[in-house]
């Protein structure tokens, strides 16, 4: 446990820097650039975008639903992270849950510090919506998480994780 902790710990303090640092920068230079700037030709661009609701525009304002989303999420995956063996077979999962717990909570300082998220990064050949860091991390854990559950791990595997002592 504390050999997890001594890693996930600041592990984390980095992933929540660097997350809040991209965006000070999208703050300093992208702020009130209508049309941002274009990174290899027209695949990728930087925007600066205040989001006030989730992936898609989707509730937009609706904080306490954040808060209180977030901080459940935040809870389970760290009683997930603090309750998962400390075996090599689960340190994939054990690092997945790193990053989505990073990526919660660099969304979330933003959403208590400004009542939104910045978002600036922008897929423009797909026309997705503008991202974070952040996003990225959570994004990525699910899609990697899902697929470990799916073709990676075994019953056993899971067997092994005692959520609850019996």
């Amino acid at each position: 446990m504390k050999k997890k902790l001594l890693f996930g710990i600041p592990a984390m303090i980095i992933l929540i820097f660097f997350d809040q640092f991209t965006k000070f920068l999208a703050v300093k230079y992208l702020k009130g650039l209508p049309n941002g700037k274009s990174i290899l030709g027209t695949i990728l661009k930087i925007q600066y975008l205040e989001n006030r609701g989730a992936a898609f525009g989707l509730l937009q304002d609706k904080l306490v639903f954040f808060y209180i989303f977030s901080i459940l999420f935040l809870f389970l995956f760290t009683f997930l992270y603090l309750k998962l063996p400390v075996e090599k077979r689960f340190l994939p999962i054990n690092v997945l849950l790193i990053f989505f717990i990073s990526g919660a909570i660099g969304n979330l300082i933003d959403r208590v510090r400004l009542k939104y998220v910045i978002d600036f990064i922008y897929v423009s050949i797909i026309n997705f919506p503008i991202f974070n860091v952040a996003d990225i991390y959570v994004t990525c854990s699910c899609i990697v998480f899902f697929l470990l559950v799916v073709f990676y791990y075994k019953e056993e595997d899971f067997n092994k994780i005692k959520l609850f002592k019996r």
